[in-house]
């Protein structure tokens, strides 16, 4: 039988490190979606994760458990230059590569708290403003100068409500919060 992890090797795992991760979490539902019937062994496995998780013995970690501030900041930069020039240019241009690009050279802030996510904030828009907005004007104009032969990253030519579509989606990943925040300030 060919097993990536079974489930009783799972169970084994959570209640040996005490954490069940969100890709052992998964691993069981495939197995469980995929399986036309649990074994004894199986179930009984189960109940013991369930217990664990019940007595707090085993504690199951959230997906996103941290924020990265430097993509919100990034985000919020890019998206404010790509609006610019999509406003004055007939360029169409992708948040996402160009988010993307300019995270991938610079630093990560990540913080755990929404203290700390403001304290990052807070760091990052004294000491690296003029370094996000380098960076994401470098993102822009390797975008730009790329070769447009009908296919760019993003697929194909983005329409408004597609660009608008991806920076709601990239907010939503990245910025759970955002709208809260510019609301109360």
């Amino acid at each position: 039988m060919m097993s990536v992890m079974s489930i009783e090797k799972i169970v084994e795992q959570a209640l040996q490190d005490g954490y069940l991760t969100p890709v052992m979490e998964a691993e069981v539902g495939r197995i469980c979606d995929n399986a036309s019937e649990l074994s004894i062994e199986e179930y009984m496995a189960l109940d013991r994760l369930m217990g664990a998780l019940l007595t707090g013995d085993v504690v199951a970690v959230p997906r996103k458990q941290f924020i990265n501030v430097m993509e919100e900041l990034v985000l919020t930069e890019a998206i404010a230059r790509v609006a610019e020039i999509e406003a004055t240019s007939e360029s169409s241009l992708d948040v996402g590569d160009i988010a993307a690009y300019a995270l991938n050279r610079l630093p990560p802030l990540y913080a755990t708290t929404e203290e700390g996510a403001n304290y990052q904030r807070q760091r990052a828009k004294a000491e690296m403003q003029e370094l996000i907005a380098q960076q994401v004007s470098a993102a822009i104009s390797r975008n730009l100068d790329r070769p447009n032969d009908g296919t760019p990253v993003g697929g194909g030519k983005p329409t408004g409500n597609e660009v608008l579509r991806q920076v709601s989606t990239l907010l939503q990943a990245y910025a759970p919060h955002f709208e809260e925040k510019s609301q109360s300030s």
